[in-house]
């Protein structure tokens, strides 16, 4: 089920009014809210919910045998370490099969071939789960967290509400188990929802996702892509900053309105994003870009790794390392491998650059207005050149595609519209909005009242649908 429907609409309604009505009686709410989450789940094939339900019985329980192994919250952690290892183990080994089987038997079966070796390894064919990887991160956050000592064990309704709460089900934010799970213990007040907040969120992800993303995604990137060796220099370049553009609006668009509709039902989602090409070092672009998957990345995997604990080869080894993985979450093919490596990479040159600027006493770059400029500008260039190998279909294509930057020149082409260089623009020059620019706009959308509020709802929701193409296309980090 996508968001900008009419049957998302027509469901939405449906809960919004439970969600409210049952507000009061919190068992039944949690009982309405779990099968409604299904049923948004479900839409696509009846048999994920199987999955859903069986994630969350199995991390429930592996939860509280972590817990009691290890005596309490605070207590023994080695003797629960068994537990955790087997409750990690599960949750990979469901995501290896669902996600990277298929992708590692071929890569194994195409080496076997190299040398001449036959018996193929088998290929699975399994068709891969919407929004899994999010669902299996949500996992491993319960059950590290209890190990940790973070978390105590959530009544198992409680934690089947964090497990299927559809708004985040399909691509995030991946809200940690102890940040949601304390707003269950209460019901939620509906004099406390920020509303005009929510609207804003909702109708800014609707004109990011229908009128910027998927224009450009039909007018520009998708022909780039499938057909590189037609488009010219000029053609290229602007269809590299499209995809940039694109799936930034794309994705900072789901997570607004999973955030605007979590809100509606009373629920604080983390912030995913917050202007990343706005960023003037790659790491401080990945403290703006998925910020929860970021954040999860150095909390549960480069911190454990040692982080920057052991000294600096080892500290950039670990980011190398950490994103390598990372790219790997991202999709089962080595486009995604290498994209993880090229962030991991520069963000380990980029430390080691640092160190040696402090270790000479020198002060940091960009103290200069020209110097932050150049920054920015050359953090933008290589994120949009990366982004290259995560859109294309293969590491062969996305070489085709940077070729076309040097060997198209000459010709400028049809692709390049006004509205696509605009967009662009736009897409781009958002990101300089200052906060205190957005935090105004919602105060004054919550000043002009529930009728001027519904009034503005209604023409921006009139313009969309005329301006916008017939019909949405899936979000990009479904597949993810």
């Amino acid at each position: 089920m996508l968001f900008p429907t009419i049957t998302f609409a027509v469901f939405f309604l449906v809960v919004y009014v439970a969600n409210w009505a049952l507000m009061p009686r919190p068992r039944l709410w949690k009982q309405a809210i779990i099968v409604a989450s299904c049923v948004f789940y479900g839409w696509w094939d009846w048999r994920l919910i199987f999955l859903l339900l069986g994630a969350t019985l199995v991390n429930q329980a592996l939860g509280v045998r972590v817990y009691r192994a290890a005596g309490g919250r605070g207590g023994r952690r080695p003797a629960a370490r068994p537990w955790l290892t087997l409750a990690v183990a599960v949750n990979l080994a469901t995501l290896g099969v669902f996600k990277y089987f298929d992708f590692f038997a071929l890569s194994l079966n195409g080496v076997l071939a190299a040398f001449g070796l036959g018996a193929p390894l088998p290929l699975l064919r399994i068709a891969l789960p919407v929004g899994i990887s999010f669902l299996v991160f949500r996992m491993l956050t319960y059950v590290i967290d209890i190990y940790r000592g973070q978390l105590m064990p959530a009544p198992a309704l409680d934690f089947a509400v964090y497990t299927v709460f559809f708004p985040y089900l399909l691509a995030g934010p991946i809200a940690r188990a102890r940040e949601f799970l304390p707003q269950l213990r209460e019901p939620r007040d509906p004099r406390a929802v920020d509303s005009s907040r929510a609207f804003v969120l909702i109708l800014g992800g609707l004109v990011k996702k229908l009128l910027i993303a998927d224009y450009l995604s039909t007018h520009i990137v998708g022909g780039l892509f499938a057909s590189p060796q037609t488009y010219s220099s000029w053609e290229t370049f602007w269809g590299i900053l499209a995809y940039s553009v694109q799936i930034y609006c794309d994705f900072s668009a789901y997570s607004d309105i999973a955030i605007g509709i979590a809100l509606l039902l009373g629920f604080e989602l983390p912030d995913n994003f917050a202007a990343p090409y706005a960023a003037r070092t790659i790491q401080d672009f990945w403290r703006r870009w998925h910020i929860t998957l970021s954040s999860w990345l150095r909390d549960y995997l480069y911190i454990p790794l040692g982080g920057n604990r052991k000294g600096r080869g080892r500290t950039y080894a670990n980011l190398v390392l950490t994103f390598l993985l990372g790219g790997l979450w991202h999709g089962a093919g080595w486009t995604f491998v290498f994209w993880g490596l090229l962030h991991g990479v520069g963000l380990a040159v980029e430390r080691a650059r640092m160190d040696a600027r402090r270790s000479q006493g020198l002060p940091e770059p960009g103290a200069t207005a020209g110097g932050r400029a150049l920054q920015h500008l050359g953090v933008f260039a290589f994120v949009s050149l990366a982004w290259v190998f995560f859109r294309a279909e293969s590491l062969g294509n996305a070489v085709a595609v940077l070729w076309r930057l040097a060997a198209g020149l000459g010709s400028l082409g049809t692709a390049v519209t006004l509205p696509v260089m605009a967009l662009c623009v736009l897409g781009v020059a958002v990101q300089y909005v200052p906060r205190r620019g957005v935090e105004a706009l919602e105060a004054g959308f919550s000043r002009i009242g529930w009728a001027g509020q519904g009034v503005a709802l209604a023409l921006a929701l009139f313009l969309i649908d005329m301006l916008g193409p017939a019909g949405s296309a899936e979000f990009l980090y479904f597949k993810f």
